[in-house]
């Protein structure tokens, strides 16, 4: 589904910068009535262009300050290894993103710990016995430069 409106892809835009925006605010950026406003939000939402709101947190202020990425191979490349691993993943707080890729491995792992001591216990601890885990490369984020970037919305 392609956004044609220039409104709507207004509205995306400015929830994307401040999911907590009233109503109000929003139909006065617009310029558009609220009551006009809010249907249309509730368009979008039922539609599936919005599809939830959460705060972002600091991950320092949490002790979580080491990020990770994880190449992961698995050892065999069938419909049953793709559904337990991905069962697995699900049922790990840690594993903040998995993605499927194409090329030299079959997945691509996003993670959160405290520091590489708990690093190295999760991956002793847990990737290990992720379900048809072959091999893993992990790559510790030195710094992070930009992670917050809205979805170019047309």
């Amino acid at each position: 589904m392609k956004i044609t409106d220039t409104l709507d892809a207004a509205i995306l835009r400015i929830l994307q910068e401040d999911g907590r925006i009233s109503t109000v605010d929003l139909a006065e950026r617009l310029k558009l009535s609220p009551t006009a406003t809010s249907e249309r939000l509730k368009r979008l939402t039922r539609e599936g262009y919005v599809i939830g709101y959460r705060a972002r947190l600091d991950p320092e202020k949490l002790d979580l300050g080491l990020l990770v990425f994880i190449e992961v191979l698995l050892d065999k490349t069938t419909a049953a290894v793709f559904d337990r691993f991905a069962d697995g993943v699900r049922r790990v707080p840690e594993i903040l993103e998995c993605h499927m890729v194409a090329g030299g491995f079959d997945y691509l792992l996003k993670v959160r710990v405290r520091d590489m001591a708990a690093y190295r216990r999760f991956l002793g601890g847990v990737m290990v016995d992720l379900p048809g885990v072959k091999e893993t490369r992990t790559y510790a984020v030195m710094e992070q430069i930009k992670d917050d970037a809205p979805l170019p919305v047309r």
